[in-house]
């Protein structure tokens, strides 16, 4: 299988990474339009704090639950027919939410349009069986860019609510207001389906084509797997969360504006995604150990002050460099994590970056509970960075007892078997 990958010719690994990076992009805008679409929706429905938490994770989690078997069908049927069925699909719920009259009615739209979510295991295994293995980190980073698609509604949404008017246009044929975006995006959804299914190359590749369903999940049995996915709730489960939350904080505490807190939140979004190729590329260079080590300790020197803001007097200005660190180190890390997949388990990309990618996301679904229920109990908004800080030290703990022990071992053994370019990486 890997030698039939390297015949492959870099044109058509070309066009599956542009186009799965294109439509990523457009599919996760759709699973977290309501960082900022939530704020309108909260004083239309009239939701309290713990209603609006609940309608934003809610998707979170139907973009999680199924990252593993959406990796596993990309494996087996190819990710052009898998990513091109799961853009058309997208484009009712997003309709669905134009119409929602009703907290339910809002609830079981977010449950729909959040499966987009799980277009990222499908891009992650089509892109690895299209790359040569020595540009898998730049790859990957390079599709998980499309993380930048968070930023979308936070630059357009407040600019287009204003814009097109509550009544909609055409009669209300056009939604408008905040029912407006994801009318739009359904429209997105559908042009970039076409764009996917018409220009990328075929046959498709389908590694996990003909092998059984145990046979493709044993790896899954493997601790290693399970501490990645650790590692990726630090750099992707607390970048969905604070996608989601900053907006609201920056309003709440700081008293700002809606359109300021959305463009500041993009402004985290930036390096937090377009970052990704730099780690990947970094990964590729220094291996996923150094790289990861700089991101888990920058990260935790800047959560820090966040968490205790009255004992380092942290102003909005401060806030906002703090989080810019934070998102800088998600950015990175998000590809040095990743680096570690394709290299580990390069015949079950698809699986192992779902079941990975499962536990990020789910990471992205909890963590905005608990920041809910941590500051409805305490009464601190500042107390979302406490969750964000025990996570990051326990990962950087686990990480670094893993990586004393394996050079443990290997100082210990006089003929250590060989171990893979990253077996030392934690």
């Amino acid at each position: 299988m890997a030698e039939e990958r390297f015949a492959v010719p870099v044109r058509d690994g070309n066009r599956v990474l542009v186009l799965s990076t294109v439509a990523f992009t457009v599919l996760f805008a759709v699973w977290l339009m309501l960082g900022v679409l939530g704020i309108p929706i909260k004083q239309e429905f009239g939701l309290d704090k713990i209603e609006l938490t609940w309608l934003t994770s809610i998707a979170i989690l139907s973009g999680s639950l199924l990252r593993l078997p959406f990796g596993i069908a990309a494996d087996r049927f190819g990710g052009r027919i898998v990513m091109t069925g799961l853009l058309l699909f997208s484009a009712l719920p997003c309709w669905l939410l134009t119409v929602s009259r009703s907290y339910p009615a809002l609830l079981a739209s977010a449950v729909l349009f959040g499966i987009a979510g799980n277009s990222f295991s499908v891009g992650i295994a089509w892109n690895a069986t299209w790359t040569s293995r020595e540009r898998q980190g730049f790859a990957l980073g390079t599709f998980g860019a499309g993380n930048v698609g968070a930023s979308l509604t936070k630059l357009i949404g407040p600019a287009l609510m204003v814009a097109v008017p509550a009544a909609g246009l055409w009669g209300g044929l056009i939604p408008g207001g905040w029912r407006f975006i994801p009318a739009l995006y359904a429209v997105l959804v559908l042009a970039t389906a076409g764009a996917v299914w018409l220009w990328s190359p075929r046959p498709d590749r389908r590694p996990g084509a003909g092998r059984s369903l145990a046979s493709t999940c044993r790896p899954l049995s493997e601790l290693r797997i399970w501490r990645f996915g650790l590692y990726y709730i630090v750099v992707f489960g607390a970048y969905v969360a604070l996608s989601l939350w900053l907006p609201n904080y920056y309003t709440s505490v700081y008293r700002l504006g809606l359109g300021t807190a959305s463009l500041l939140t993009a402004l985290f979004i930036f390096p937090a995604s377009l970052l990704r190729p730099l780690g990947g590329w970094l990964s590729d260079r220094y291996g996923a150990r150094a790289v990861t080590y700089a991101v888990f300790i920058g990260m935790l020197a800047a959560s820090i002050p966040l968490a205790a803001p009255r004992w380092f007097h942290v102003g909005p200005v401060g806030f906002f460099v703090l989080v810019e660190i934070l998102g800088v180190g998600m950015g990175i890390g998000k590809a040095s994590v990743y680096k570690y997949i394709p290299e580990y388990f390069p015949h079950n990309v698809g699986v192992v970056g779902g079941l990975v990618g499962t536990l990020g996301a789910l990471g992205g679904f909890l963590l905005p509970l608990s920041f809910g229920y941590l500051e409805a109990a305490t009464g601190r908004p500042e107390s979302c960075f406490w969750a964000m800080l025990l996570l990051i030290a326990a990962s950087l703990t686990w990480m670094h007892r893993v990586v004393l022990g394996l050079k443990r071992h290997r100082v210990g053994s006089p003929l250590p078997a060989p171990m893979p370019a990253g077996e030392l990486t934690g």
